[in-house]
């Protein structure tokens, strides 16, 4: 609970560090990984099986994996994964840093300094420009990201190895998909970032009410009550 006289966003301030924690830890900290199996003959029982691990910030063209070559020689080759996301999962998790360090000075400012806040216009202004801000910027970066993550689960998936392993195109050898990425830390990210975007454009009506917008509206009932009074 906030101080006597302290904005009411204060209470909220808590709950928007926290969840912006689950935001950008839980895409920041995400790792997975996806792998096929080939056997180069039909007739053989040796079973080449490949295992890629991918993450954080999803740089997957930088991510090498070896391609059994099956020919005599027995040689590999080093591939890579296909795709670069790390712009909307950087932007995701910098913004849940921004925010969480802002709610951080914002509820100081709130419960130590809540008489300045009340005293000094601009500082309620201001405070309600930057929540807005966060707001929309949260629902870019959630869209954003879930796009995202889409697109990683299309490249990480591994019938996309096989499609773009040369091996597997040869007509005795056999290639199947392997470990099936879990994406369940990434999806919860993507909810997490919506619930920030609720979170702030919910505070912003906090934030709203004390600044210079909102608090005539009380004078001026406080005047009108006052005239029928009079004229009673």
């Amino acid at each position: 609970m906030s101080e006597p006289g302290a904005p009411a966003a204060g209470d909220k301030a808590p709950r928007l560090q926290l969840f912006a924690i689950f935001a950008f830890g839980a895409c920041g900290s995400f790792s997975g990984e996806t792998g096929v199996t080939v056997r180069c003959s039909s007739e053989t029982k040796e079973i080449s099986a490949i295992f890629v691990q991918f993450g954080y910030p999803f740089r997957l063209y930088q991510i090498p994996f070896e391609m059994p070559d099956c020919e005599e020689e027995s040689e590999t080759r080093t591939l890579h994964l296909i795709g670069d996301f790390s712009a909307p999962a950087e932007f995701f998790v910098t913004l849940g840093v921004f925010c969480f360090l802002y709610a951080m000075a914002a509820l100081v400012l709130y419960l130590r300094f809540h008489s300045l806040y009340s005293e000094n216009k601009k500082l309620p202004f201001a405070d309600f420009c930057v929540t807005v801000c966060f707001a929309f910027f949260w629902l870019v970066a959630a869209a954003a990201w879930g796009k995202g993550l889409t697109d990683v689960k299309a490249a990480t998936r591994p019938a996309s190895l096989i499609a773009a392993m040369g091996v597997c195109q040869g007509q005795e050898v056999v290639c199947n998909a392997g470990a099936t990425p879990a994406m369940g830390l990434a999806n919860i990210s993507v909810l997490f970032g919506f619930i920030n975007f609720l979170l702030w454009a919910g505070n912003c009506w906090f934030v709203l009410k004390e600044t210079s917008w909102h608090a005539p509206a009380a004078p001026r009932d406080s005047a009108a009550e006052q005239g029928a009074i009079d004229k009673q």
